[in-house]
C-alpha cells in the first residue's frame, strides 16, 4: 500500500496548489487523479492578478501562453461597456500541467472507487493510505461523494451549466467580451482570446432557472454562435461544444470532516457573480495546506466571494504587486 501523510485527490489548480504549499512546509504529500496530465480542461481560462500573486508568478515567469487584458467589454442588451482592468487568459491544458509539475510531488493516475476510514487513517481502494485527505477533484470529487455528501449538501439553485469550446483560431478581435442575460439567459456568454492563436467561447447559466423557464443551455449556445457569426468574430465553423456543471459559492461551514478537507470546486467555491473558479481554487488550496501544516483552523470564509471588485481593481492590484 502506498502511504503518505497527506493525499490530495485531484491535480487541478486547487490540488496542485495545496500540494505545492504542503511540500514547502516539509509535509509528505502525493496526488491521485483519474487522468494523466497534460489534458484538456473545459474552462474560459481567466485568471486575476490575485491568482498570479498567490502563485508567486508574474506573466514573465510563466512559460506558456498568457495574454494580458487591459480592458474587458461587458455587453448588456446590445450595449457595449468597456471596463479598464488588468486580467489574464491562459490555456488550462498548459496551466494545470505547469502547476502540477511545479508542485514536484508524486502523482498517481488512479480513478478512486471507494474511500473508507480505518482508525485515524483514510484508505483509498486498498491501494493508498493517509492521515489527511484533501478533496480537490471538482464537482464530482469522490472525497465529496464518500465523506461529505450528507453533511455538505449542495444547493441546486447554485448549480451552473455550461457549454463551451476551445480551438485554434487567429482572432481578428483580441478583446475579451462578455454578454449578459441575452434572451433571458440566467448567466452570461464569453469570448476569450488566448495568446498565439487560440480562442475559448462559451456560455453558462443557472441550471435550476433554465429548467423553470423550459429552456436548456444548448438552445442558448446556438443563439450565441449565431451572434458570433453575425458580428464576424467566428465565421465558417461548425461547433460540437462540451459541457459541465459546477456550483457557485454557498455555505462553507461543513467543508471539514475530521481530517478530510474540501477545496476548489469540490467545496463549491466559484464566485457568486462571475462563476470564476481558479482564484477560489488556489486560495482554498493554500488555506488547506497551511491548516494541515500549522494546525490553524480550516476556514474557507476568507476565500474570494465576488469577482467584479477584482476586475474593477485590476490595474491597481497589478501595479501594487508589480505584475
Amino acid at each position: 500500500m502506498i502511504q503518505a501523510e497527506v493525499i490530495v485527490v485531484g491535480g487541478g489548480p486547487a490540488g496542485a496548489t495545496c500540494a505545492w504549499e504542503l511540500k514547502k512546509h516539509g509535509i509528505d504529500v502525493l496526488i491521485v487523479d483519474k487522468q494523466p496530465f497534460p489534458r484538456p480542461k473545459l474552462c474560459a481560462g481567466w485568471i486575476t492578478p490575485r491568482v498570479m500573486a498567490d502563485l508567486d508568478l508574474t506573466p514573465q515567469d510563466y512559460p506558456h501562453r498568457i495574454l494580458t487584458y487591459r480592458s474587458i467589454v461587458f455587453h448588456f442588451k446590445g450595449v457595449p461597456m468597456p471596463v479598464p482592468t488588468c486580467q489574464y487568459s491562459i490555456r488550462r491544458v498548459e496551466f494545470d500541467d505547469f502547476l502540477l509539475r511545479r508542485a514536484d510531488v508524486p502523482v498517481f493516475s488512479h480513478q478512486v472507487q471507494k474511500i473508507r476510514q480505518s482508525g485515524d487513517k483514510y484508505i483509498i481502494d486498498d491501494k493508498f493510505q493517509c492521515t489527511w485527505l484533501v478533496g480537490a477533484g471538482g464537482t464530482h470529487c469522490p472525497v465529496y461523494k464518500f465523506l461529505f455528501a450528507r453533511i455538505h449538501p449542495r444547493d441546486p439553485k447554485q448549480c451552473i451549466a455550461t457549454a463551451e469550446k476551445e480551438f485554434a483560431w487567429h482572432c481578428k478581435d483580441r478583446q475579451c467580451r462578455l454578454w449578459f442575460f441575452d434572451k433571458g439567459l440566467p448567466g452570461y456568454a464569453w469570448y476569450v482570446p488566448k495568446q498565439k492563436g487560440y480562442l475559448n467561447i462559451g456560455i453558462g447559466g443557472k441550471l435550476n432557472a433554465l429548467k423553470k423557464r423550459g429552456q436548456n443551455i444548448n438552445a442558448h449556445w446556438l443563439d450565441f454562435v449565431e451572434k458570433l457569426s453575425r458580428k464576424g468574430l467566428v465565421c465558417g465553423r461548425r461547433f460540437s461544444p462540451r459541457g459541465h456543471i459546477y456550483y457557485l459559492r454557498g455555505d462553507t461551514k461543513n467543508t471539514r470532516n475530521k481530517n478530510a478537507l474540501l477545496i476548489g470546486d469540490a467545496a463549491g467555491l466559484a464566485t457568486c457573480d462571475m462563476g470564476e473558479g481558479i482564484g477560489p481554487a488556489v486560495e482554498s488550496g493554500k488555506i488547506a495546506a497551511r491548516s494541515i501544516a500549522t494546525g490553524q483552523p480550516f476556514c474557507l470564509a476568507p476565500v474570494t466571494r465576488w469577482s467584479l471588485p477584482q476586475i474593477l481593481a485590476g490595474p491597481w492590484i497589478a501595479k501594487k504587486i508589480h505584475l
